[in-house]
């Protein structure tokens, strides 16, 4: 029961962590605001591992953790664009099915998903198809769509391995798993943060890097919940519960920024959001 609360807690904080950075995204670059925010969290995560005066783990956990951080930012990033260029309402639930990818690994490593796990993974496409279909928006906005969604679905293969990956690490030490995520992808996003800024890029200043620094915390603490609730719960069931994740997205941009979808594309997020669901919640 605990880990699934603490997998909602989860899906609330970076639900409200993605609306934000999303937000932020159409003034600043994404490299920008994911360095800000991983800064951030580093800074915290290193404070608190050389306090606490644990050494790190075994060299397996280490490279979990440290492959968790490089997807995980690849991940972010295509997120992150996706939610600048797309209608957030649309791109998220189409990135929450990444959901499928620890399923997956179960499979293969001889689970079985049963019926509703394994309607769930149709949906999952279905949902994808029907949420990507083109608005009457006109050519520009049915093309930024389309990219939207094809970074949408690259971003959830991204989660999907951060699952898996972020499990193997905190197996072996919460802290260490956290900081060596982000050791692994600070030095890109620093690097294509600086990039974007001398390319013209607007520089984040006073008030606005420390808002960008507190979406950073918000997105830590959902990692935290995350890393700590596959500890003590099952990945598939910790990881439905984090890939809720969307509902916070598409009730913040529908309260925060009037977003409207319409037609086949409704059908298609509540598909996507139901296969988030019947995924690792099924039998």
């Amino acid at each position: 029961m605990a880990a699934i609360a603490l997998a909602l807690g989860c899906s609330v904080f970076w639900g409200l962590a993605d609306f934000l950075g999303g937000l932020k995204s159409r003034t600043f670059p994404v490299p920008v605001v994911l360095g800000a925010m991983y800064l951030s969290s580093l800074t915290v995560m290193a404070i608190f591992t050389v306090v606490r005066g644990v050494g790190p783990p075994a060299g397996s956990a280490v490279a979990a953790s440290l492959g968790a951080g490089l997807v995980g930012i690849l991940g972010l990033t295509a997120f992150y664009r996706a939610l600048a260029i797309g209608t957030m309402s649309i791109v998220a639930p189409i990135a929450a099915t990444g959901v499928a990818l620890p399923v997956l690994v179960g499979i293969a490593t001889g689970d079985r998903p049963g019926l509703v796990r394994s309607i769930g993974l149709g949906a999952a496409v279905v949902g994808i198809v029907l949420a990507s279909r083109e608005d009457d928006g006109g050519p520009v906005d049915a093309e930024q769509q389309r990219q939207s969604a094809v970074l949408a679905v690259f971003a959830g293969l991204g989660f999907g391995s951060y699952f898996v990956l972020a499990n193997i690490g905190s197996d072996a030490d919460i802290a260490w798993a956290l900081l060596l995520s982000r050791v692994a992808a600070a030095p890109f996003v620093v690097a294509f943060a600086i990039l974007a800024v001398r390319r013209g890029g607007r520089r984040p200043r006073g008030w606005e890097i420390a808002t960008l620094a507190g979406i950073g915390m918000i997105d830590l603490v959902a990692n935290l919940a995350f890393n700590y609730a596959t500890t003590i719960g099952e990945l598939s069931t910790v990881a439905v519960g984090s890939s809720l994740y969307p509902v916070m997205t598409v009730f913040m941009a529908a309260l925060v920024l009037g977003e409207r979808i319409r037609g086949i594309q409704r059908v298609g997020v509540v598909v996507a959001l139901a296969a988030v669901v019947m995924i690792s919640a099924g039998g």
